[in-house]
């Protein structure tokens, strides 16, 4: 004969007040950042006739917006095709110059070498409206108003501070040794660099790619600035300065199309790359 002993069950633990707060916290914030995001995707959706309606969801989904969006007289695509040659142009440029310097500021011993680095984190303290006047002026003498360069050189000015700063703190963190080693097998200090530091440096590399290229796709003052000529305007500008699908109504429904053609590229490779990104920003912070 055989007895049946009580199973012991495990009490339940319920959630304590502070973890109940934390996760209130998050999805506060969350909701709080996506909100905008949001509400500018849902009012794309809407039809022309309800796009100043206040419901949570289109009662009728239409994506006559995003239509009107590309109409031949728009030109969006053109706008569209001018933010990525000056956002991949800027991206490209600033690597190129601000992987030689970070690695120059963290590897090579010169007299200064703290006051050039002050100096440059200091440039980046410069609000991009300060700028403009002088910039005007220079670029208007020497015939560079409505091109490519005139927007291009400005974000490069913004976007090379960040990026020093955030590949000499990765550049620091590879072990001399790795060089060291390289130049005693018969490499030079630059071959060293190119055929083993930079390697290592890859996802540093790529994190402020990231960063560069969504700063300089998101760039607005120069690019109001700078240009005046609808065939050479940025997505930013072009939204600012859309007429609407009928040319004589607020365009309210065109622009918040528009809004997220422009910014959801940018979410998507985020989304994408997000590991990398956190990797790329804490890898300079332990040692």
């Amino acid at each position: 004969m055989t007895t049946c002993l009580p199973v012991a069950t495990k009490p339940v633990r319920r959630p304590g007040v502070t973890t109940v707060l934390r996760h209130a916290g998050i999805v506060a914030i969350t909701a709080y950042c996506l909100a905008p995001f949001y509400w500018m995707t849902v009012s794309a959706f809407r039809r022309p006739t309800d796009q100043f309606s206040l419901s949570v969801l289109p009662h009728q989904w239409s994506v006559a917006n995003f239509m009107a969006v590309f109409k031949p007289d728009v030109g969006f695509q053109r706008a569209l095709f001018n933010s990525l040659m000056v956002a991949g142009s800027t991206t490209a440029l600033t690597l190129l110059l601000g992987t030689l310097c970070a690695y120059a500021l963290a590897r090579l011993n010169f007299r200064f070498k703290n006051l050039a680095a002050a100096a440059i984190i200091a440039t980046s303290m410069f609000p991009g409206i300060s700028l403009v006047v002088p910039l005007l002026r220079i670029f208007t003498d020497i015939g560079w108003i409505n091109t490519y360069q005139a927007m291009i050189v400005p974000s490069l000015s913004f976007a090379l501070p960040l990026t020093v700063w955030n590949l000499t703190a990765f550049f620091r963190q590879l072990p001399a040794e790795l060089e060291e080693a390289a130049m005693i097998d018969g490499c030079t200090r630059g071959q060293a660099f190119r055929k083993v530091i930079l390697p290592l440096a890859a996802p540093g590399v790529f994190t402020t790619a990231i960063l560069v290229f969504i700063t300089a796709w998101n760039e607005f003052i120069i690019a109001l600035s700078m240009v005046n000529k609808k065939d050479m305007q940025t997505a930013t500008v072009a939204v600012s300065r859309f007429t609407g699908a009928h040319g004589f109504d607020q365009p309210y429904g065109t622009q918040m199309a528009a809004g997220v053609l422009v910014t959801v590229p940018l979410v998507l490779a985020v989304l994408i790359f997000q590991r990398r990104i956190v990797a790329g920003l804490t890898a300079g912070g332990v040692k």
